[in-house]
């Protein structure tokens, strides 16, 4: 008892602490006012998808910094120095981007780098970021240049463009001052006429030199040359000795504040072009929040009474640690600093249902170790013992697919893959301490007397009569690589619906009263839009549109969201626009190499991972039947028509660790009767471990399926890739694990038979006996 009462204590300090990080998440506003600052400010942050605002991914253009590179150094570079330069530039863009959002007065954005040459920037509240997208797209590299006019040139001359249209100056090439010396930068009015001006001052340096070029140069035009183009081009009067001066031109208030901002904040190395842009309104975001909390709430409901009725009174424990298991949770992605993203909710849902799994193989085995006659407490032990080995294998190989998922996935992608990784580590925490104990605590009186657990007996009639499910093995393998078969012609036609994370292109959730589809797209096709698809739903006036791929250019301009939302304006004056979306090519690209290199790479993990726990046809009938899961589920995709984008990898990558985990938890169940009866023919072994894992097999897949089903109804569009393909992946898995898997194995077991060749490698205990026996 002294061991129950200390194991209480520490697990109830852990609890507390996982809860007390949560708990700033939640409090009144009332209440939080009187806790230290440090305390209530660590919350949750919430993804753009929940609170609202836009996303930008730049890409660092160093083509033309690397050929000036090659050109002073007068050769090739090494693909090391290459690397280098580009990290370099990269940084250095990190750097200027930080202080031109600084200056602009943007509210908390989030700038970070992603890949090799891109830089991420999240601006929570930013419901349009065309002003955004101009401020970072401008090199801003500022150069002064004296004017070529019937001076004799000091070296080579260049041709410039002028402010005016069709203007152009002869200048110098020579730079004759160097922008980066500008210390300081304002708007400003001109006294005598006016108009708004840019006034700047000079480091000590700078100042030194402009002195000296002025001395010896009055009465020549000085060119300020702004990103190869001449600005304003003064004459020079006198020597300018202060280190200030005055930059005038064609302006306006706002495009002299924004030149003020840029030569304060300094040039970028290398030009930034937008690669992505994705903007989500406040409303939509809010939608989502309540959308999220009442499908999870229904979910939990479900699992909750799913677990009542199979388990009664035991099944409150189970309920007991998943409320712990969901405040944990939260208080990780608190402590960790995560932001949750709608399919982090998704997650955090999915891992619910998971999380039930545990408690169902650990009540399963108590069960069977009751109807031995053992005693409570001997049960209780041994039931746990025998799952430890099980709930391991089963959650590891989730968390391979789980973490590649993490390492190649994007923005809301990787939150689902943070609260689904969270989520496996605190149900094991859960399910093997916490639940234990409570177990212990509420046995601990029975004595030697033998333990009942109450609730639905479902499937126990088969008690002792093993289902002679492999009779079914040829219908059953036939079946599916028909079905299979059938998914690959689905995929080549009618094909998959990609989203524009796969195909690129523009998408635009649009809000137009007073507008019909037909008067939308005849006024987009007038402007140039071309094939534009128009979709309506929800009330009238509610569209989505969706464009073709564009051009890495038009991408970068932003042009076409620009044109569909002035002529959607021009037909609503109260148009609005909630959800944006922009993909380039290059990064379609990559997205879709990404994905196939990580469906690839949880295959083989997993692959390897079962090869070494069990052998080598225990790990390829796993494989094996995956793959066909995979096929299925992807002919689902075109079957139904749902969208094939990011999400869905989500789901198929979530849906390999859900069903390995249950074929992990047949084969354990294989690998235990093997090695208690190695002499059974395999096929009554297979028949016995089948049917003593089949009522875990189905509620835990009730669970799962039961915590996701509210999502998949009323979740919309934004979760619908990832919700019902997961319904459909769970039956399959199930099936499969029972179907497909078992009678696989079976025919390779066979073969290794045939080869003279054992079903398991020698256990340690094994091992140990075999050298004992050696002379």
């Amino acid at each position: 008892m002294k061991s129950l009462s200390s194991r209480a204590v520490i697990y109830s300090l852990l609890i507390l602490f996982g809860l007390l990080c949560a708990m700033p998440n939640i409090l009144p506003t009332q209440l939080s006012q009187r806790l230290p600052a440090w305390y209530t400010d660590s919350t949750l942050a919430l993804g753009l998808d929940l609170s609202g605002g836009s996303h930008l991914l730049l890409e660092v253009d160093t083509q033309e910094l690397l050929i000036n590179a090659e050109k002073a150094q007068g050769n090739e570079l090494s693909a090391a120095q290459r690397q280098a330069l580009t990290s370099d530039a990269v940084e250095r863009s990190l750097e200027v981007v930080r202080r031109r959002l600084d200056e602009s007065g943007l509210v908390e954005p989030s700038i970070t780098r992603q890949g090799n040459d891109g830089i991420l920037v999240q601006m929570p509240g930013v419901a349009d970021p065309s002003q955004i997208r101009e401020l970072l797209g401008t090199t801003a590299k500022m150069t002064f240049h004296w004017v070529v006019d019937g001076e004799r040139p000091n070296g080579p001359v260049m041709i410039v463009s002028g402010d005016a249209e069709g203007s152009s100056y002869r200048l110098e090439q020579r730079v004759a001052l160097e922008g980066k010396h500008i210390s300081d930068a304002q708007l400003a009015f001109n006294p005598d006429s006016g108009q708004p001006v840019v006034t700047f001052k000079l480091d000590k340096d700078g100042a030194r030199r402009f002195a000296d070029l002025t001395q010896r140069n009055i009465g020549r035009p000085l060119a300020i040359v702004l990103d190869e183009q001449v600005i304003t081009a003064p004459v020079i009067r006198s020597v300018i000795a202060g280190g200030s001066g005055e930059i005038s031109g064609n302006f306006t208030s706002s495009e002299a504040s924004n030149l003020a901002l840029l030569l304060r904040a300094g040039a970028l190395p290398a030009p930034l072009k937008v690669i992505e842009e994705r903007t989500v309104g406040p409303d939509l975001g809010s939608d989502a929040i309540s959308m999220g909390i009442s499908t999870g709430l229904l979910g939990a409901a479900l699992v909750i009474g799913f677990m009542l009725a199979i388990y009664g009174r035991w099944g409150l424990i189970a309920c007991a640690g998943l409320a712990v298991n969901v405040g944990l949770v939260f208080g990780a992605l608190t402590l960790l600093g995560a932001t949750l993203t709608l399919p982090g909710i998704a997650g955090i849902i999915l891992s619910i249902g998971m999380a039930v799994d545990a408690n169902i193989l650990i009540n399963e085995r108590i069960r069977e170790e009751a109807r031995r006659g053992k005693s409570a407490m001997l049960a209780l032990r041994e039931g746990f013992d025998r799952a430890y080995a099980t709930i391991l294998d089963s959650n590891v190989t989730t968390l391979i697919a789980v973490s590649l998922l993490f390492m190649f996935g994007s923005g809301p992608v990787r939150g689902f893959a943070v609260t689904i990784g969270i989520g496996l580590l605190t149900s094991m925490f859960t399910a093997i301490a916490v639940t234990r104990l409570l177990m212990e605590w509420r046995v601990r009186k029975h004595g030697r007397r033998p333990l009942v657990m109450s609730g639905m007996r479902l499937l126990d009639w088969f008690n002792g009569r093993p289902l002679n499910v492999m009779r079914g093995r040829f219908f059953g393998i036939g079946l599916s690589l028909l079905l299979s078969l059938a998914s690959v012609v689905l995929f080549v036609k009618p094909g998959l619906n990609y989203g524009i994370d796969f195909s690129g292109g523009t998408v635009v959730e649009v809000n137009a009263p007073g507008t019909a589809v037909d008067q939308l797209r005849t006024a987009l096709q007038q402007q140039g839009l071309g094939q534009v698809a128009i979709q309506e739903f929800g009330d009238g006036g509610h569209y989505l549109v969706r464009l073709p791929q564009t051009s890495a250019e038009q991408v970068a301009s932003g042009a076409p969201v620009d044109t569909l939302k002035s002529t959607v304006q021009s037909l609503s004056e109260q148009a609005s626009f909630p959800r944006v979306e922009m993909v380039g090519p290059r990064v379609s690209g990559d997205f879709s190499q990404a994905s196939i290199l990580a469906v690839l790479l949880a295959g083989a993990g997993m692959l390897g991972y079962l090869w070494l726990r069990f052998e080598y046809h225990f790990a390829l009938a796993a494989t094996l039947t995956i793959a066909l899961d995979l096929t299925k589920t992807i002919g689902f995709f075109a079957l139904t028509g749902i969208e094939f984008n990011l999400t869905a990898v989500a789901a198929l990558l979530a849906l390999i660790g859900y069903s390995i985990n249950d074929k992990v938890v047949v084969f354990d169940r294989v690998r235990e009767n093997l090695r208690q009866t190695p002499d059974k023919p395999l096929l009554e072994l297979l028949n016995q471990s089948i049917t003593s894992t089949l009522t875990r097999t189905l509620f835990t897949s009730v669970t799962t399926f039961l915590a996701l089903l509210p999502m998949a109804i009323a979740g919309g569009s934004a979760v619908a890739s990832f919700a019902q393909p997961m319904l459909f992946g769970i039956v399959i898995g199930t099936s499969s694990s029972i179907l497909i898997a078992a009678p696989i194995l079976y025919f390779l077991g066979q073969w290794r038979n045939r080869q003279g060749l054992s079903q398991l490698r020698p256990s340690a205990e094994e091992l140990k006996k075999q050298l004992e026996a050696i002379p």
